[in-house]
């Protein structure tokens, strides 16, 4: 059964990357600005959001066009930190193919 060792030995492989993918995407920042720099967003690669800041004028706006803005900033930081997560994990799984799973 040595086939099943080495399929253990390059799971493990495998997780041992992501686990170390994982820390990266921690530290990973990216910043995202909307309503011509109104808003701005830090996220990390892992999706957690880490600071949001606020132009004092765009609070004078309409509140329709604040929410409106600011929802966009949101999805637009929660989509940028999606994709770049899933593209680093492509990255770290496409190296590893599982026979009959892949």
């Amino acid at each position: 059964m040595a086939g099943v060792g080495k399929l253990l030995k390059q799971a493990q492989k495998m997780q041992n990357s992501i686990t170390a993918l994982q820390t990266q995407l921690e530290a990973k920042e990216i910043d995202v600005t909307s309503g011509g720099g109104a808003v701005k967003i830090k996220i990390n690669g892992s999706g957690k959001f880490l600071s949001l800041g606020l132009d004092p004028e765009f609070l004078k706006e309409d509140p329709k066009l604040i929410s409106d803005t600011l929802l966009v900033a949101i999805q637009d930081a929660a989509k940028q930190a999606k994709n770049f997560n899933d593209a680093e994990m492509q990255k770290v799984t496409s190296a590893f193919q599982l026979p009959g799973l892949m």
